[in-house]
């Protein structure tokens, strides 16, 4: 299941469209314009296009991205009861656009310390869950590249705020390689992403991951810098990326391409060569789907 982030303009459902043109089995989206607070609601002719559109192409496992103006982590009241507002803004639009799930960073503390931060958080999300007790998406946090003070760099840190959360069921994990590798998790080879899966088992439950994010890295293992590249073309090594690709936890979760929209040297869009060459690296002979991890986190 592979696919891309694709634009709303004109229309969402023009972002469906272009999926299919491109042969996409799934598609990440905004569903508005993330870099404004303040966005008027849904319509019901936006709505019912983007659902006929769904149908008619059978698209149907999408993944929103939250705004990037989102810190349910920070120490400033303004900010924050913003940040929730929002934040709840983008989970009922999911819910009115049968969108599974909803990545989200888990923001930056700001100064005032991780363990502050990861609690503001986790009251964040214990707030919203009282408020939409119906709501369906999934929260997916999203590992970070650990750039200043923000959270969810580790592994450890997603542990914290789902344990934390009362109704962690409502939670799941998003894995963005450029952002492991510029996070210290190494992705270079396929003893290190072998490695890195064990660990994200062992602390989150490879069954806690909904979403992942392929990209390549334009900066290098550590470097806490978050820069994508197209696959291959960067710091993360091809046999990394099969690893991913086939292990069988992962058949049917949602793979994003969130890499540059330009052609590729040859023509092509860059999503078609970046698709291609993952595609090129599933193994022919994958064993069926394993039962997922038990989720120590249920």
């Amino acid at each position: 299941m592979f696919g891309s982030h694709l634009s709303i303009a004109g229309g969402m459902h023009h972002a469906l469209i272009e999926a299919q043109r491109l042969e996409m089995t799934c598609v990440q989206v905004f569903t508005k314009n993330q870099r404004q607070w303040r966005v008027p609601p849904l319509r019901d002719e936006q709505v019912s296009a983007w659902r006929e559109h769904m149908a008619s192409t059978g698209i149907t496992n999408v993944v929103s991205h939250d705004s990037y103006l989102i810190n349910l982590a920070s120490p400033k009241p303004e900010a924050r009861d913003k940040s929730i507002a929002l934040y709840r803004d983008e989970m009922q639009r999911c819910d009115a656009l049968a969108i599974p799930h909803l990545v989200m960073h888990p923001g930056a503390h700001l100064g005032e310390g991780e363990s502050a931060g990861l609690q503001r958080v986790i009251d964040a999300f214990d707030q919203l869950h009282d408020e939409l007790p119906d709501a369906s998406v999934i929260t997916c946090l999203e590992i970070t590249a650990g750039q200043g003070t923000t959270l969810g760099h580790r592994l450890e840190h997603l542990r914290t705020i789902i344990d934390g959360v009362q109704a962690g069921e409502r939670l799941g994990v998003c894995l963005d390689t450029a952002h492991l590798l510029a996070a210290g998790y190494d992705l270079t080879t396929t003893r290190g992403a072998k490695a890195v899966l064990r660990e994200v088992d062992d602390v989150v439950g490879l069954d806690r991951v909904h979403v992942l994010h392929l990209n390549d890295s334009k900066t290098p293992l550590g470097s806490r810098v978050d820069r994508h590249e197209h696959i291959g073309h960067g710091h993360i090594g091809i046999d990394g990326f099969k690893v991913f690709v086939n292990e069988p936890t992962f058949r049917d979760v949602p793979k994003i391409l969130e890499t540059a929209k330009e052609d590729s040297p040859d023509g092509r869009p860059w999503d078609v060569v970046n698709m291609e060459t993952l595609l090129g690296l599933v193994s022919k002979r994958r064993a069926p789907a394993r039962a997922r991890s038990q989720g120590r986190l249920a």
